[in-house]
């Protein structure tokens, strides 16, 4: 057994005494050796031919010292973390105390254990569930929506342009006479009233007709991003060459027909009125639960190793790194489009990092008191639910998520459902 001591230093906190035989050392020091020989130079030897003991001669007994620690310590360490019976959180702080031939090797392992949870009062909570109305300007909302998403876009060529209308203009910016970078554009599509341009821009291009050339006189605002044109005078010279705008169709049982599964308007707003309720309901529910759940963590106490956070933090980062990538944004490029440091991205999510945390330990140890048993079988139906999202086999997700942690996922959604299910909703 290579685990000697276990010592808990504070609160979740224990260091393991790990020693290494004198023999298992020898071999993995003859492991290094065997690796690492063809990459030494040995005066009258060919290149990989030295014999180990002329090597240690030439450059010190400890030459292959640190790579046959780095090949041994790490399955010694998981066996001595598994022999303590700790339940630990966090990777192991692996300390190297003492080593030589004739000793073998001594670590120290520091590790982070998973806190005692007190939770009380987690039946008969009372919250209360807010359902919102649904009105007629919820239903008009969405019927207008539908009127967008089928409206189309004409020409206009028998009036200038007004507020509101698509144009295409050719412009170019002018400060004391001098173009000035970035200030040109051809066939720019604008739409007058969308506050894309700096004030008064989009104001004076309406009112002017197709193939009319003007000029705008306006002032860049004092923020601007350019040095050079905060708070500045300029002259944009324009050309107008195109002018359209949206054409909204009436709603009509024809329209409705041509858009919608449904034969009138009013069938039509029916189904947009209870889909709008349903989703009233469901918008509420989660709120219940929501609220259910940080009465949860309000009733939980427990220390917790700021371990436990900071791995969460990492794994929200790694998260959206993921979400992030198939867009080709990297986490640095992320940071600069946001304006942020990698620190700051961190602590945006440290809060979230903590509720999550609090809530997993709280519901874990509801699971436990509530003797919350998951069956093989629910297991199995998991893992295939995830397979079928993922488009992987069964044993592929089992490559990356054990059985085990299949299990304690099932059983903190039990342990939501027996909160959810002995709550008094109001």
């Amino acid at each position: 057994m290579s685990l000697k001591a276990t010592n808990n230093v504070e609160t979740n906190k224990y260091e393991l005494e790990i020693e290494i035989s004198a023999e298992k050392f020898e071999e993995a020091i003859q492991k290094a050796y065997m690796r690492e020989k063809n990459k030494i130079q040995i005066a009258g030897f060919r290149k990989g031919k030295a014999p180990r003991k002329l090597i240690e001669r030439e450059y010190g007994e400890e030459v292959f010292f640190e790579q046959a620690v780095n090949m041994i310590y790490p399955a010694e360490v998981d066996d001595a973390v598994k022999e303590s019976g700790l339940e630990i959180v966090s990777r192991p702080e692996v300390e190297v105390t003492d080593l030589s031939k004739a000793e073998g090797v001594k670590i120290k392992a520091t590790v982070y254990t998973k806190p005692e949870v007190e939770v009380k009062e987690y039946k008969g909570i009372e919250v209360e569930k807010d359902v919102k109305t649904v009105t007629d300007e919820d239903v008009e909302n969405q019927v207008n929506a539908l009127r967008e998403k089928n409206a189309r876009m004409i020409t206009v060529d028998d009036r200038a342009a007004e507020m509101g209308d698509d144009v295409v203009i050719d412009f170019e910016g002018f400060k004391d006479d001098v173009a000035f970078d970035g200030g040109k554009a051809e066939d720019f599509n604008l739409s007058l009233g969308s506050g894309q341009f700096i004030p008064g821009f989009e104001e004076q291009v309406a009112g002017h007709n197709i193939g009319e050339e003007f000029d705008i006189n306006v002032s860049f605002p004092d923020d601007y991003h350019v040095e050079d044109l905060k708070g500045a005078p300029v002259v944009f010279k324009i050309k107008l060459k195109s002018i359209t705008k949206k054409e909204v169709p009436d709603l009509d049982d024809e329209m409705v027909k041509d858009a919608t599964e449904f034969d009138t308007v009013d069938e039509y707003k029916a189904d947009v009125r209870k889909k709008l309720e349903e989703h009233a309901e469901h918008h509420a529910e989660h709120e219940v639960e929501d609220k259910l759940m940080d009465k949860v963590i309000e009733n939980m106490t427990a220390e917790i190793p700021q371990v436990m956070f900071d791995n969460r933090v990492n794994e929200m980062m790694m998260e959206l790194e993921q979400r992030l990538a198939p867009q080709g944004i990297s986490l640095d490029l992320y940071c600069q489009y946001t304006g942020q440091t990698m620190d700051q991205v961190k602590k945006a999510y440290q809060e979230q990092a903590e509720k999550q945390v609090k809530l997993r330990l709280a519901l874990e140890k509801i699971a436990e008191l509530e003797n919350v048993e998951v069956t093989d079988d629910e297991a199995a139906q998991e893992i295939q639910k995830i397979a079928d999202q993922y488009k992987m086999t069964v044993d592929q997700v089992k490559n990356y998520i054990r059985e085990e942690d299949v299990k304690k996922d099932i059983a903190v959604g039990k342990a939501v459902d027996i909160v959810k299910d002995n709550a008094v909703i109001k």
